[in-house]
């Protein structure tokens, strides 16, 4: 057999060439000497370990072969290209250990070690040269020397003497994008304001192997150095092998990790650990690799990988499918292997497998035993339950169904409070409007008359039933489900929904672990995790670059949110510091039309020339209610754009999907229309007056800065912004 090594280099072929190059890079990974492969050297290569294969009469793979030392070769691929083009990529391409830090390292020709190095000067006395802005470059200007990038980071001479040039960011991004990918990432976070040794750090920049080495055998432990495994990947059966070349975005996010994340997939941790980070940054990616990694070491292991929402719970388990078919997909809460579950089904789930416990587990939570036999549905359950209690409705709003519902999801439920004397002496932390004795004695009457009505209809809403879940495993009756507890979107969760993750297992050794982004809080209110068990101080990181969203639209985004203040779930500050992206394009369009028909219009127009330039591009027209969804679905078949509205399940293909802002979270499109964002629909009125009515207003305005920051940072290249009148306040200029 043949160890393969693919590469994050590796072009995009056309479906007719995958099925010829799978079927060459199979017989190449059983053995290299089949006939028909044509494993050839180059005449005059830069590197002699480099060789060409034959995928077809036109197509040439190129190849480094790697003795290694053992019976076995290995062969990095690179990529194919038609047969002249790869032959000249083959004999100017060199792949190398880095003479500083040790890492492996494809350089083409064009890229560092080839470009003309820019004379630097020494100090700013110095006159520049006419290539140099008059003004200090940006690295200069940070204090970073010459020497930082070639004798302490390892970067080559001629790429870094032109990162020193670069006169601010979009220079140096110039120069990131012809580097090899840990210096490119390298000269990001030098950009961003992270000093030299914070950059070393991050890339855990300790040589595997002695730099000096540059036999076969050393380049082979050399590309297993964490920030060489950002281009570099071992491919460990053929099933990889086959997703890594027929999916185009596979090896995207999938295979090649940063450093960063990668330790949070390794890492040990003595109890409940917390991964925050913007959009974009990987957190999904790091929870799913942290599961497979878990599954890998412990296939008895009970593994539950949970979210918010039913779709993003599908979107988990089908990435976790293609990340690695091999890892066993749990199918019942308790069982061996990866569960994955939105986490409203895990509760309801809990219930359905211990029914004799139930009662026992309600009369805990509730006061009383009842049977639940499914969820409360009904949207108008707590304007019944105040009509029952016959408490007239408050001239203020805070016995409006909105609050109610607050009320007795963030205090009640989560405090299992079963009765008026209870309620009168619990404490309510971050509920806007204060309740003396009377007006509580009002609010518990409504309550009583929602629990009576529930229990006839022997249904519990989404908070009683994930706490009667927790009760069932607190309670000591039922064995807990879990060994690891792994949770996507933490920052939309309520109260009784923690109750629950922290009862599905033991407290222990990487027993949870949370990937959150508080400034994605389009749901529910704050919480503060310590206050329902779960201690996670001193094991919380941030992740802050960016892999999907380009510069542009990442500026634009984080713009959204800076009139507004973000506490994360230990009530600390919230910054959106540090924050930066890989990748660049074009600067977000703004416009403002006179009419809808005008705007959509406009919109059609971008749409169908989108279309054209990418035909196998994904789109997306993102809005702020279903209403509106509809009007543009309709508006766009008009004007002869295919767009689909979604609600539920995959987002088409080949066609625009229409969709709500909140159905847009954990979704990615190439490009991004955000129509409708006038002033006199973002915020949401009603959701606003609802939330002025309860002293909720602050936050109501966070949630909707959020959902616009949500919805921008789904576009991985071009962003437009569109709407009719005035523009909304929330939008960045």
């Amino acid at each position: 057999m043949t160890t393969i090594v693919m590469t994050s280099s590796v072009n995009k072929t056309d479906g007719a060439i995958k099925k010829k190059l799978w079927a060459f890079i199979e017989k190449l990974s059983q053995n290299d000497e089949m006939l028909g492969l044509h494993i050839e050297p180059m005449k005059n290569p830069r590197d002699s370990r480099v060789r060409t294969g034959r995928v077809d009469d036109n197509f040439r793979a190129v190849l480094f072969r790697l003795e290694g030392g053992g019976a076995e070769r290995t062969y990095v691929y690179m990529g194919t290209w038609p047969h002249d083009e790869a032959i000249e990529i083959a004999c100017s391409t060199v792949l190398r250990i880095n003479p500083i830090n040790g890492v492996a390292e494809l350089i083409a020709e064009g890229a560092p070690e080839t470009l003309t190095p820019v004379d630097v000067p020494a100090s700013p006395s110095v006159e520049k040269p006419a290539l140099v802005s008059t003004a200090t470059p940006l690295l200069e200007s940070a204090g970073i020397t010459l020497l930082d990038l070639t004798d302490v980071l390892g970067m080559d001479p001629a790429l870094a003497s032109r990162a020193m040039a670069a006169a601010d960011e979009n220079e140096l991004f110039g120069v990131a994008e012809i580097a090899p990918t840990w210096q490119g990432i390298a000269l990001i976070d030098l950009a961003a304001g992270t000093s030299v040794n914070g950059v070393l750090a991050a890339l855990d920049a300790e040589p595997v192997v002695a730099p000096e080495r540059h036999d076969d055998a050393a380049l082979i432990e050399a590309m297993k150095h964490p920030a060489a495994q950002m281009t570099f990947s071992f491919v460990h059966d053929n099933e990889e092998l086959r997703r890594a070349i027929e999916d185009d975005n596979f090896a995207a996010w999938k295979v090649f990790l940063h450093p960063e994340q990668r330790r949070y997939v390794d890492r040990n941790y003595n109890g409940p650990f917390r991964l925050s980070g913007g959009a974009g940054t990987g957190k999904t990616v790091v929870l799913l690799h942290r599961a497979r990694r878990l599954w890998l070491e412990n296939p008895d292991a009970r593994i539950v990988l949970t979210t918010f929402t039913v779709n993003l719970a599908d979107n988990l388990r089908r990435d976790l499918r293609q990340l690695d078919p091999g890892v066993k997909i749990a199918a019942a809460l308790g069982e061996p292997g990866v569960y994955v579950s939105g986490v409203d089904s895990l509760s309801f789930g809990a219930l359905r497998e211990n029914p004799t416990e139930v009662p026992a587990a309600t009369q805990a939570v509730l006061g009383e035993s009842r049977t639940i036999r499914g969820p409360a549905t009904s949207s108008d359950r707590w304007s019944s339950a105040r009509a029952a209690s016959g408490v007239a409705d408050s001239p203020n709003g805070y016995l409006s169904p909105t609050f109610l519902e607050a009320e007795y999801e963030a205090i009640i439920v989560p405090n299992t409070i079963t009765t008026r004397e209870e309620y009168f002496t619990v404490r309510r932390p971050g509920r806007g409007v204060a309740l003396d004795r009377a007006k509580r004695d009002q609010v518990w009457k409504i309550v009583a008359a929602y629990r009576t009505l529930l229990k006839m209809q022997q249904s519990a809403d989404f908070s009683e039933v994930a706490a009667v879940a927790a009760q069932l495993y607190d309670g000591g009756t039922v064995a807990r489900p879990a060994d690891h507890v792994l949770v996507d979107e933490g920052q939309d969760l309520v109260p009784a929904k923690w109750r629950l993750i922290r009862a599905l297992t033991e407290p222990s050794p990487n027993d949870l672990f949370i990937a959150e982004d508080s400034h994605q809080r389009i749901y529910g209110q704050p919480t503060i995790l310590s206050r329902w068990a779960i201690k996670i101080v001193g094991r919380s990181q941030r992740l802050t670059l960016n892999y999907r969203t380009t510069a542009q639209n990442l500026g634009y985004a984080v713009a959204v949110l800076e009139a507004g203040h973000y506490e994360d779930l230990e009530s600390e500050d919230e910054s959106t510091a540090g924050y930066r992206s890989s990748r660049r394009g074009p600067v977000p369009l703004r416009l403002g039309f006179a009419t809808l028909s005008e705007e959509l219009d406009a919109v059609a127009s971008t749409l169908q020339r989108w279309s054209a330039d990418d035909p196998g591009g994904s789109i997306a027209v993102l809005v702020r209610t279903n209403g509106f969804a509809d009007t543009v679905t309709r508006g766009l078949a008009e004007r002869d754009v295919k767009a689909m509205r979604v609600d539920k399940g995959e987002p088409p293909v080949g066609a625009v999907a229409v969709m709500n802002m909140y159905r847009a979270k954990g979704t990615e499109f190439s490009r991004v229309c955000i129509v409708g964002a006038s002033a006199e629909s973002i915020p949401n009125p009603t959701t606003m007056k609802s939330a002025a009515a309860h002293g909720d207003e602050a936050d109501a305005l966070l949630r909707e800065r959020s959902l616009l920051y949500v919805a921008a940072t789904r576009a991985r290249d071009a962003l437009m912004i569109t709407w009719t009148g005035n523009p909304s306040t929330l939008l960045s200029e």
